[in-house]
């Protein structure tokens, strides 16, 4: 189990947790349902521990970093990744209606309450962990604080191990723990029917959307928009083995440079937008969310989502470079901002997690086009 990746493990979990839930057994199904309760009280607890350990150290470097283009590429980065968001907020209000409703999902006849349930109360709310995070990161920023820095730093790596090595591992159980409920309850197969409907509208927009940042790029650049996304294939289907944009660098670095990005940006560029730049995960993480809310009939309004693509643009910076880094630094987010609740949570992850792979795959390619543009204000600054 160990050499699995996250997906065949979750898909294992969804398998499992269908069977046990199918089978009728109340006993599985609550023991499933009362670890679920569990650990979805735990992430409540850790949330705000995630974003300041890795929002302030990330706000912290990205601050201290020097050089002239260091602007211009967060800037584009940040736009990129909102634009993203609205983009995927518009094809999702009006695709998503016709693939699904609320009807999708109907109320079972059958539930299955937990046995007990533990509770672990944050010791901070998310708003209150954003603007301490936001706090901590300028003040090393300014002061340019060494020790502090050391001490965030430290705290970043407890936080990683906590997911790495808790979160992520028993996160299939807890996916487990809901499908069973689904499964009890006689709603499972409305729920994997929906979730194929999603995940291919998803790779859809992530798709449109690398033709019009190179398209954008292409132009300014002057250079061929599909000849530059064709050099930047191999960093894709890296990505999609890796799930991750930081192991992807060396291989996206690589692709830029043969767009004739300059080394010395395309060294610059690249790296910093592996962090910073998540045009993929916007999408994924706006279309996901707009889907679970319309799975139990409630929808979003443009002035709900705008505040949450902005925030997610911020909330990622730095997320962990662990498969799923970006939904766990986005929970807080979607629990405040756009009122989740532990299920839709749950649900959220395991539908984001389908599609991790191919959410990294479009981050990193457009991380080329970014690095083109910055290259043609290099070019125009010598």
């Amino acid at each position: 189990m160990k050499k699995l990746g996250l997906l065949p493990k979750l898909v294992i979990g969804i398998i499992v947790g269908i069977i046990v839930g199918a089978t009728g057994i109340e006993f599985l199904t609550r023991l499933l349902s009362t670890f679920s309760g569990i650990f979805g009280n735990f992430l409540g607890y850790i949330i705000p521990l995630i974003i300041i350990g890795f929002i302030a150290p990330g706000i912290a470097e990205l601050g201290g970093k020097a050089g002239k283009l260091l602007g211009i590429t967060t800037g584009l980065a940040y736009l990129s990744t909102v634009v993203a968001g609205v983009l995927s907020f518009v094809v999702a209000t009006v695709i998503l209606p016709m693939i699904i409703s609320g009807g999708d999902i109907a109320e079972g006849g059958k539930s299955a309450a937990p046995f007990f349930e533990i509770q672990m109360p944050a010791i901070m709310g998310v708003m209150t962990a954003l603007i301490t995070a936001f706090l901590l990161g300028l003040g090393m920023a300014t002061l340019k604080s060494k020790s502090m820095y050391a001490v965030m730093e430290e705290f970043q790596q407890i936080i990683k191990k906590v997911i790495e090595n808790v979160i992520i591992p028993l996160l299939p159980v807890h996916i487990a723990g809901i499908f069973a409920k689904l499964a009890f309850a006689g709603t499972v197969a409305q729920t994997l029917a929906v979730f194929g409907r999603v995940f291919v509208l998803v790779i859809g927009v992530h798709i449109g959307f690398l033709i019009i940042q190179y398209t954008v790029a292409g132009s300014i650049a002057k250079v061929n928009p599909f000849t530059a996304l064709k050099n930047m294939l191999p960093a894709y289907f890296t990505a999609i083995g890796t799930q991750s944009s930081a192991a992807t660098i060396p291989v996206t670095v690589k692709s830029a440079k043969s767009n004739n990005i300059n080394d010395e940006v395309a060294e610059f560029a690249i790296p910093l937008c592996a962090t910073i730049h998540l045009s993929g995960s916007t999408i994924a993480l706006t279309i996901c969310a707009i889907a679970v809310m319309a799975l139990d009939g409630a929808t979003l309004g443009f002035g709900q989502v705008l505040p949450f693509i902005l925030m997610l643009g911020i909330t990622m910076v730095a997320a962990p470079g662990v498969p799923g880094g970006a939904i766990m630094a986005s929970l807080g987010l979607l629990e405040t901002m756009l009122g989740f609740t532990d299920g839709q949570l749950a649900l959220m992850m395991a539908l984001y997690i389908a599609q991790d792979s191919f959410g990294t795959a479009a981050n990193v390619t457009g991380d080329g086009a970014i690095g083109l543009i910055v290259n043609k204000f290099a070019k125009e600054a010598k």
